[in-house]
C-alpha cells in the first residue's frame, strides 16, 4: 500500500464561484511522450465486458485516448473523436454503447480507456465473489450469485450546482495540466494529465464526470465560501521588484497553506493499488483506500511513469455510505466471511454486525432466519 505522491505538480491561487473552489495545478515540466485525448461517445449508456458473465452499465459519455512513444520522444495527440453519426439513437430513446473492456489496446502504441468508470468498476468489484467459504449464515444467494447485482449512485458534474460556471468562467493558467475542485471546501476530486493541450482539450470532461452524494449536498445547501486574497503592505513597497517579491511570496504562501491542509484526506492516507494495463514505461492503475469511517476516503486511477511519478489522476470522494460497505466488505474478507470473528474484531455483537450489513443494502447475503433473528435481538436490547 502507498500514498499518493504529486511530486511536478504544483499549485496556483484558488479561483472562487460561490461554494466552488478550483485549484489549478501545473507543471514545470510537461510529460512529452504521453498524451490524452478524449473519445466521445453522447448521450448512450454504456455497457463494458469486464469479465465472463459480468457486465457494468452507467452513464458513459467519453472515454480517455492514451497515446505514448516507447523513446522518450514527444508523442502526439491526435484530435477529439466524435461517435459516428450513424451509431447515434433517436432522440426519444435512451442508446446503449457496447465496449470491450474497461481499458482496450487500440495500437502498439495507444490505449483507450474509460476515465473514472476504471475506478468506479474497482470499488463495485470489491469482493464481488461473495462469501469464500459457505458459513451456514450466508443464503443461498450469496454463495451462488455473491454481490450481484451492485449498484451506486452517482451525479454528473452538470447536475453540481456552481461548477459549470466556475468552469466556464475561469481562465486556464499557463503550463496548467490539472485542477482540484473542491465545494464547500471539501475536496470532491482531483484531476491531472501529462501536458497542457491535453488539459485544454480534456477541461469540459468535468462537467460530464460523476460526483458523490456528499458533493452534490454541499453544492446545494452550503454557502459561497471565502475567497483567499493576497494582502501587501504597502509600506514596503519601493519599487516594482520589491512588487513582484511580494507577490511571489503571497503566492508560496497559498501554496504552502494548501498543500499542508486541504488535500491532506486524500494525500496523507496508503491506498491498495492494482495494475490495469502497461504501456512502455507508463503503468496504468486504479486504487481503493482502506475505507476509514466517518473519514474522507477517495478512489481513483492513475498513470504513473517508470519512476512513480503521476502523468495522469483522476478521482472519486465515497460517501459515508459508500465507505461503510467498503469497510463492512473488507472486515468480512479479512476473516474470510466468518461473522462471529468479524464482528469481534469491530468490537460489536454478531446481531449488530448483521443489522448493520442490512442497513448497508447488503441484507440479501444472510438467510432470512437469521436476519430476523438478529432484528430480534436487537428489538430485544433496544427495549
Amino acid at each position: 500500500m502507498t500514498t499518493l505522491d504529486l511530486t511536478g505538480l504544483a499549485t496556483r491561487p484558488s479561483q472562487v464561484w460561490g461554494a466552488v473552489r478550483l485549484v489549478p495545478l501545473v507543471r514545470a515540466e510537461p510529460v512529452e511522450d504521453l498524451r490524452l485525448r478524449p473519445q466521445l461517445y453522447g448521450d448512450a449508456a454504456g455497457l463494458v465486458e469486464v469479465g465472463p458473465r459480468h457486465a457494468y452499465v452507467s452513464y458513459i459519455p467519453h472515454g480517455f485516448v492514451a497515446t505514448w512513444t516507447g523513446d522518450g520522444t514527444p508523442a502526439a495527440a491526435y484530435g477529439t473523436q466524435l461517435s459516428a453519426g450513424g451509431d447515434a439513437a433517436p432522440a426519444a430513446t435512451m442508446g446503449l454503447r457496447f465496449h470491450r473492456g474497461m481499458a482496450r489496446r487500440q495500437a502498439k502504441d495507444r490505449l483507450r480507456f474509460l476515465p473514472m468508470h476504471l475506478a468506479l468498476e474497482g470499488y463495485l468489484a470489491l469482493h464481488f465473489g461473495g462469501p469464500s467459504i459457505a458459513w451456514e449464515e450466508w443464503s443461498q444467494r450469496a454463495v451462488r450469485h455473491g454481490l450481484s447485482p451492485r449498484a451506486e449512485e452517482a451525479y454528473a458534474g452538470a447536475d453540481i450546482l456552481g461548477l459549470a460556471d466556475a468552469l466556464r468562467i475561469f481562465e486556464i493558467h499557463p503550463g496548467q495540466c490539472g485542477v482540484m475542485v473542491y465545494v464547500a471546501d471539501a475536496l470532491a476530486a482531483a484531476f491531472a494529465v501529462p501536458h497542457p493541450d491535453d488539459y485544454r482539450a480534456l477541461h469540459p470532461t468535468l462537467l460530464q464526470d460523476l460526483y458523490g452524494e456528499l458533493i452534490h449536498h454541499y453544492a446545494t445547501l452550503m454557502p459561497p465560501v471565502q475567497d483567499f486574497r493576497a494582502r501587501i503592505p504597502d509600506a514596503r513597497i519601493r519599487s516594482l521588484a520589491h512588487l513582484r517579491t511580494a507577490v511571489a511570496e503571497q503566492e508560496r504562501s497559498w501554496a504552502r497553506f494548501h498543500d499542508t491542509t486541504m488535500p491532506t484526506g486524500l494525500l496523507e492516507h496508503a491506498y491498495t493499488w492494482q495494475t490495469v494495463h502497461r504501456m512502455g514505461r507508463f503503468t496504468l492503475s486504479r486504487f481503493l483506500p482502506e475505507f476509514r469511517p466517518k473519514q474522507e476516503n477517495h478512489i481513483g486511477e492513475a498513470i504513473t511513469d517508470d519512476s512513480g511519478r503521476i502523468a495522469y489522476l483522476k478521482t472519486f470522494r465515497l460517501s459515508e455510505t459508500q465507505v461503510r460497505r467498503g469497510h463492512l466488505l473488507s472486515g468480512l474478507a479479512a476473516h474470510d466471511w466468518h461473522l462471529a470473528d468479524t464482528a469481534a474484531d469491530l468490537g460489536v455483537t454478531e446481531a449488530q454486525l448483521g443489522l448493520r450489513l442490512e442497513s448497508a443494502g447488503f441484507g440479501f447475503l444472510l438467510r432470512q432466519d437469521v436476519l430476523d433473528g438478529y432484528r430480534r435481538q436487537g428489538r430485544t436490547r433496544a427495549g
